[in-house]
């Protein structure tokens, strides 16, 4: 009986994820809102509460956060991300400034102290990869000047993940200076070791990995990811991070292989993970955090597009391309859930879950409008604010007309003031 009600169950999810997909691909827009909704309303509190399937949504949840990292890994190589980090640092740095201290302030202006500061952070710094992508190829911009400013920007996002991500997950289990200390240093030198081989030998353990069966490589892959993500959660380092560096370590055809295979198993299990995350929230809790989490959106909506303006012009893009970068990065998505997911679990802040759904939810769908409208929006005020400096700069040349009265007595006054040899000779050559 339990397994049927399992299977009940888990195939509703399933078939309810399904036709949410379809209704968002119609709609033109992100499915993650609508996979939000349907943990909602799966979850306590919500219209239909599960019970039997929730321990293996909680499975499927997780495995859909580690392939949500190996594909973002394999959209990468190791010398693309060498020479990001190298050219486009700063940038970075601009970014982190602009978007994670307003989520840091949020957090200790309520209250919620020093740790869920930092996880707060991360929610409102990290832009949405999958959703952004998604967005430029509708828009057709995928060849535009401002692209690569684009992209570059979000490699180092999810390049500084690898940073972040243990130091969150040391943070929220409560240990100490040293062992927080050794959990970051082993994570960067994973990193560092992963790049270097990446780099020097990348080719080798591409041809490794690579098979011409699509049965194969899909079995090679998928276990070395989960694999390599276990080890890297044994040693608190993450699960994610330790998809994402195996996603980077492959390039060439076993990259692209592993990429067409994995991308329906990706965008299921990332569906669960939306689903598991909305499961957790109790639908009741979102209005009380409604506000803030509205006030932060427009904030960070706001220095997300001065974030890619900024870069834009730093790469000397034009005007109108600045803003389409900054409109472009607005959308928060998957990683923001996933770090709000990390601090749920942990039980630091009852909040944080609501505020985070409610912060996604509508960054998520306010993001592909603001890529699609803030270039024409700005130019138009633009265009207004010039049209008013010129009516302003005509009304302090141009005189003001003057009284036709005083117009009459400075002829009088000049008729008075002509010399009397003029009207002589007038007279004089009268008959």
């Amino acid at each position: 009986m339990h397994s049927a009600v399992f299977l009940i169950e888990f195939g509703a999810i399933i078939l309810a994820l399904g036709l949410l997909g379809r209704l968002a691909g119609r709609l033109r827009f992100s499915p993650i809102p609508l996979y939000l909704l349907a943990g909602l309303a799966f979850g306590e509190g919500g219209l239909l509460p599960l019970g039997a399937s929730e321990e293996f949504v909680a499975i499927g949840a997780e495995i859909g956060v580690i392939l949500l990292l190996l594909m973002l890994g394999l959209e990468y190589t190791a010398s693309d991300l060498v020479s990001n980090l190298k050219t486009q640092y700063t940038a970075g740095l601009v970014d982190c400034a602009f978007n994670a201290l307003p989520g840091a302030a949020a957090a200790l202006l309520m209250g919620w102290g020093p740790v869920a500061a930092v996880v707060l952070a991360g929610v409102t710094w990290i832009s949405s990869s999958g959703v952004i992508a998604k967005v430029l190829g509708d828009l057709g911009r995928v060849g535009n000047r401002e692209t690569p400013v684009i992209l570059s920007i979000l490699v180092l996002e999810d390049l500084a993940m690898a940073v972040y991500l243990p130091i969150i997950t040391a943070l929220l289990a409560g240990v100490g200076w040293a062992a927080g200390g050794l959990t970051l240093a082993i994570a960067l030198g994973a990193a560092g070791l992963v790049l270097f081989v990446a780099v020097r030998y990348g080719r080798l353990i591409s041809r490794f990995v690579s098979h011409d069966d699509p049965e194969k490589l899909l079995l090679v892959v998928l276990g070395l990811t989960i694999l390599v993500a276990g080890i890297a959660q044994q040693l608190q380092v993450s699960a994610a991070v330790g998809a994402f560096l195996v996603g980077i370590a492959l390039s060439g055809e076993a990259a692209e292989g592993a990429h067409s295979l994995l991308l329906p198993l990706r965008d299921l299990f990332a569906a669960v993970f939306f689903v598991f995350f909305g499961l957790h929230t109790d639908p009741a809790s979102i209005p009380p955090v409604l506000l803030p989490a509205l006030a932060l959106a427009v904030v960070t909506a706001c220095t997300k597009i001065a974030t890619g303006y900024w870069a834009a012009r730093r790469a000397k893009i034009s005007v109108k391309g600045r803003w389409r970068a900054g409109g472009a990065l607005v959308a928060r998505g998957e990683f923001s859930i996933v770090i709000a997911g990390l601090a749920v679990t942990a039980g630091i802040e009852p909040r944080l879950g609501p505020l985070a759904t409610a912060y996604v939810l509508i960054l998520v769908i306010v993001g592909p409008l603001t890529a699609r409208y803030t270039e024409p929006v700005a130019l138009w005020v633009s265009r207004r604010r010039h049209r008013a400096d010129v009516s302003a700069e005509r009304a302090v040349v141009v005189p003001a007309p003057r009284d036709p009265h005083e117009a009459d007595s400075h002829e009088a006054d000049s008729h008075e003031a002509e010399p009397h040899g003029t009207s002589g000779r007038a007279s004089n050559s009268s008959p």
